[in-house]
This record gives structure tokens, C-alpha cells and sequence, in this order.
């Protein structure tokens, strides 16, 4: 099973994973975690051209075509041979991630960029996608609390940004139904790590 995780800056989904990750191999679970844009040795690179501060001339096609081959590279290289071995795979962020921030906060449009996509991924969706949602204000300001985050070259967008961002992830929970859950991220860690990880075991029992 490929699972990801989405929400808007400082929702909380590295502890969150971290904490389903941890769970499913108390279970007995054959599982790996990794992470967009990243993953693999190639794709890291391309990610820290990505997420530089000091790349603020990095054209939004540009970027939008960056992130896709670094999908691409991570598909082939990670995702992919572990699935093929039985393994889970749970990834932070993935495809919607750039049709929510380049597709609907850059206004590239969604098509644009899934199209993109779609021929870096051939077609690959997520069986399960589960939506961090929390006001993009208070994920801000949680960023700015926690020192030890690294600080990016999207958490310096504006906060209308950001809306943007929110709304198009709130958007595609409709539109892919079928895979998506959505959390309320802003509730305590426990309490939202607790939601995950009966979502993901409820979905995991059902494909025995």
C-alpha cells in the first residue's frame, strides 16, 4: 500500500508519520518511510534546488517541472521496488502536493500540472491520502515557535499563499474521494496521531 500524507506548512505531519511509522512496525508490518521532493540520493539534490531561500528567481514552471522529476526519480529508484517487495510505503506529500502549490497557489492550473504529472508518474495515484488540515495562520505560527524546523523557501510565501494552498488540498479531497481523508490537524499531537493511525490499520485490515 502507498500511503501519503498532505496539508499546508506546519501541520504537523513529520511527527505525525514518524508516529504512524513507529506504530505499524510495533504491528509486525513491513513498512518504509521517505519523503517529497527527496527520497533518493538524485532526488534529494533536486530537492534542495527546490528549497533554497537564496532561489527566490526559480520560475513557477520551472519549479512545478523540478518537483516532477524529482517524482519521477523517486518512483522509480524507491517507491516502486518496495511495493513491489509487499512493502508499505508511507511518503510526506506527493502529487497533490504540486497540484496544491504550483497548480493552485501558483496558478499554473491544476490540469497543467497534473498533465505534468501524470506523465512523470504514469498514472500512479496513492491508495490512501490522508489531508493534514489546519489553518494555514496557526500551521505559521507553529513553524515560527519550533527552532529547530529548517525554514524553506515556500514557508516565506505570504499568507494568501498559503490560503491557496489550503483551499486547492480541501478541493481535491472532493475530487479523490475515494482515497482521501482529511484530519484536523489542529488538535494535540496525541489526539491527532491517534485518528491517523486507526484510519490507516482500518484501511490495512480491510485489504487482508
Amino acid at each position: 500500500m502507498f500511503i501519503t500524507f498532505e496539508g499546508p506548512e506546519g501541520s504537523g505531519k513529520t511527527s505525525v508519520i514518524h508516529r504512524l511509522y513507529e506504530t505499524l512496525l510495533n504491528l509486525g508490518y513491513d513498512v518504509i518511510l521517505t519523503r517529497e521532493p527527496g527520497g533518493t540520493p538524485i532526488a534529494e539534490e533536486i530537492r534542495n534546488v527546490i528549497l533554497d531561500k537564496k532561489n527566490v528567481d526559480l520560475d513557477p514552471r520551472a519549479e512545478a517541472l523540478l518537483y516532477a522529476a524529482s517524482r519521477r526519480q523517486h518512483l522509480v529508484e524507491k517507491v516502486w521496488p518496495a511495493l513491489k517487495e509487499g512493502k508499505i510505503v508511507i511518503c510526506d506529500r506527493f502529487l497533490d502536493s504540486s497540484l496544491a502549490y504550483q497548480g493552485g497557489a501558483r496558478n499554473l492550473g491544476i490540469d497543467n500540472v497534473l498533465n505534468v504529472n501524470l506523465f512523470a508518474t504514469e498514472g500512479f495515484y496513492p491508495d490512501l491520502t490522508i489531508l493534514l488540515d489546519i489553518d494555514p495562520k496557526l500551521g505559521l505560527e507553529r513553524i515560527a515557535r519550533n527552532k529547530n524546523r529548517e525554514v524553506n523557501r515556500l514557508d516565506l510565501e505570504k499568507l494568501d499563499f498559503h490560503n491557496l494552498v489550503r483551499k486547492t488540498f480541501l478541493d481535491l479531497s472532493k475530487k479523490y474521494a475515494d482515497r482521501y481523508y482529511i484530519v484536523d490537524a489542529s488538535k494535540d499531537l496525541n489526539t491527532v496521531s491517534e485518528e491517523v493511525n486507526r484510519i490507516v490499520i482500518e484501511r490495512l485490515d480491510l485489504k487482508k
